[in-house]
């Protein structure tokens, strides 16, 4: 018999509709029963594509044993982190500030109120490696409930007493300026893997984030970091050699062996971070992983009615990984003989493989010297792993990856000139218009067509308003324009704190026992970060000083994060670039290259607009701009200064050079 989850429309959710467990999803409900038996909430929070999330799922929720003795003494609720980020924010400062560590699955132990007493992550089902089992955990946390509540529930409220105190931005931070950016690119340095590229040591993540500051700040040495970083994990086994899409993240530091889940929103940026590692040097490996990961998005990710599902599973058939991975004897049952030899070499796959079971995630340690014979190996081999078990997809719609995806498609499809890029990029902003938006307010998720009532976070607002930015911009639209401000005003209304930052909650949203404000960018950008850069763009466009004025406040975090912890707040360095930048303000009126030239010079945060000679100003930027009959001017401002309007691609490329 089917639990509480069954009406749920989120896919994590209805995987554990099933379990024996209980389980409530979040709701007044559940916390009323709690209070009602006098026993503590067990609280669950994952997601659908995530490896360790099935495991605990498998060896405990599916347990008859373990649900009994949940039920019986806890109330059990469920929460899909994707589509509920507050609740996920709240839980896991929480119990990194409990722990030291976090992840997903995240186990949380609260009271009838909601408070954090006792957290944690995955726990097996036997102990091991250091861990308690689950029924371990289970069965001393509902003794320390039954002879000691009372502590525990005072020792819950001063956690959130601590919490709430860290939302607080009271102190001196310092300036914004060219020395904080200098100073993280230093530490950056200090951190960066010199051998395999990336940050730091295993498990190795993209840092898209990350690696967008650094083209932006553009010396040499950030360039370098940026190409290294890039070519390995282009050619490493996180992305998929086969049917592109890079994987969530590398076990290892040589970017061999990856967690097999796929999402949104790693391939959203990446393919933002590849088109403009493209931008800066035309090298071709950059162009080939654009277009390839553009197709797996278009793909496997494109859901019929226009937007883009949230993840590819890490499981297939019950096996992390097994869509993806070969031994030697399945590529000759594959290729033949000489092809598999080949392939063999190519994709360094041997006789003990690379994987725990013996066999190889595939790499590409340099290009194919026949490049006929690779595409037709690839379709081959695609063709053997198509008639595999196939990855999960959650299909849920989420706004602010979206939102990502709008932004890099667009841009991607200008600049390679692929329509049907841009194409997408327009299908899936209308459906966020269609279904998400409503009376300027967004939700966070939705799936088939049906919205999810859970309001939009902060991060939903700011990067579904950038993504129409990017779409106002190339399409020339005012439209796209007018409901990015729209989004934005929102921000400025509902989300503001009293610091001159803001909340990743609405002022009107749920209360939770902490209002959370998220300072990091981790695997996408902050609300903070993201809210910052669309409200930049919105300005240089429109001139609005008042969306300016609100740009210093939502960057504080990252000034004062930046020196010590930088690799925690790239998308913040990233707009400060921009800041610093001005941004660069180009208008184009007429026909001609300009514009392509105005797209292809890289200027940190730039924002263009265009118009036909006797074209409406579909922005205030283009207001007063003008040209002689049959010619093209280019006008080019920064921070409150425009330069003479110029006429060629080399003065405008000169220019912006400069």
């Amino acid at each position: 018999m089917a639990n509480r989850l069954a009406t749920a429309t989120s896919p994590y959710l209805l995987q554990h509709k099933d379990n024996p467990v209980e389980w409530w999803p979040w709701c007044e409900e559940a916390f009323a029963e709690a209070r009602r038996r006098n026993v503590p909430i067990l609280l669950s929070i994952g997601y659908s594509s995530c490896h360790w999330c099935h495991v605990m799922a498998h060896e405990s929720f599916e347990d008859p044993a373990t649900a009994a003795f949940m039920n019986e003494h806890f109330v059990c609720v469920k929460v899909d982190r994707e589509e509920r980020p507050d609740i996920d924010a709240v839980y896991m400062e929480a119990t990194q500030a409990m722990t030291g560590r976090g992840g997903w699955p995240l186990t949380c132990f609260l009271t009838p109120d909601g408070e954090p007493f006792f957290t944690g992550t995955y726990f097996p089902k036997e102990p091991r490696a250091g861990m308690p089992a689950f029924r371990q955990v289970l069965e001393a946390v509902w003794t320390a409930w039954q002879s000691r509540s009372a502590d525990l529930v005072a020792a819950a409220r001063r956690v959130v007493a601590v919490l709430q105190q860290g939302s607080r931005l009271t102190d001196d931070l310092g300036a914004i300026d060219a020395d904080l950016l200098d100073a993280a690119v230093g530490e950056l340095r200090r951190q960066y893997d010199p051998v395999h590229g990336g940050f730091g040591s295993a498990p190795k993540f993209p840092s898209a984030t990350t690696l967008e500051f650094l083209l932006r700040y553009g010396s040499l040495g950030a360039m370098e970091m940026v190409a290294v970083t890039c070519e390995h994990m282009a050619r490493g086994g996180i992305y998929d050699q086969l049917a592109g899409g890079f994987h969530r993240y590398s076990v290892d530091a040589a970017w061999t062996v990856p967690h097999f889940e796929k999402m949104l929103y790693d391939n959203a940026q990446l393919l933002g971070v590849y088109l403009h590692w493209w931008r800066r040097t035309q090298h071709q490996l950059a162009r080939r992983i654009v277009e390839e990961v553009a197709e797996f998005l278009l793909r496997d990710l494109c859901t019929p009615a226009g937007g883009f599902a949230a993840a590819l599973d890490a499981d297939a058939g019950g096996v992390e990984g097994g869509t993806y991975v070969w031994t030697l004897a399945e590529l000759r049952d594959a290729l033949g003989s000489d092809d598999a030899a080949y392939a063999a070499e190519l994709f360094g796959v041997t006789e003990h493989g690379n994987t725990e079971d013996g066999r190889s995630v595939l790499q590409l340690a340099v290009d194919a010297p026949d490049l006929e014979r690779w595409r037709r190996i690839r379709q081959r081999l695609l063709a053997v792993r198509s008639r595999r078990a196939q990855p999960a997809r959650d299909d849920k719609i989420i706004a602010s990856w979206n939102g990502l995806a709008v932004a890099s498609l667009a841009e991607a499809g200008f600049l390679l000139d692929r329509d049907a890029l841009v194409d997408a990029a327009v299908r899936s902003a209308e459906y966020l218009i269609d279904v998400h938006l409503r009376d300027g307010r967004l939700c966070r998720s939705s799936r088939d067509g049906e919205r999810n009532p859970v309001d939009g976070a902060l991060d939903d607002y700011a990067n579904v308003a950038q993504g129409l930015l990017t779409l106002a911009q190339i399409r020339s639209e005012a439209r796209y324009l007018e409901l990015a401000g729209a989004l934005l005003e929102a921000i400025l209304t509902h989300f503001r704190a009293e610091d001159g930052g803001f909340y990743d909650t609405a002022d009107d949203a749920e209360r939770l026992v902490r209002r959370p404000r998220t300072f990091t960018d981790d695997a996408t950008p902050s609300g903070n970060s993201a809210a910052a850069h669309a409200l930049l763009t919105y300005a240089a466009l429109t001139g609005s000083q008042r969306h300016r004025d609100a740009v210093p406040g939502a960057l504080r975090p990252t000034v004062r994060l930046a020196r010590r912890y930088p690799h925690a707040v790239g998308y913040g360095l990233a707009t400060i670039a921009a800041w610093l930048d001005g941004p660069a303000e180009i208008a184009v009126v007429g026909d001609g290259s300009l514009w392509r030239t105005a797209w292809l010079v890289d200027r940190p945060g730039a924002v263009r607009a265009a118009r036909a000679a006797d074209g409406p100003p579909w922005a205030p930027l283009l207001e007063g701009r003008t040209a002689p009959p049959g010619q093209s001017l280019a006008y080019v401002c920064r921070n409150f200064e425009c330069q003479r309007p110029v006429a060629s691609e080399a003065e405008l490329r000169a220019l912006l050079e400069s």
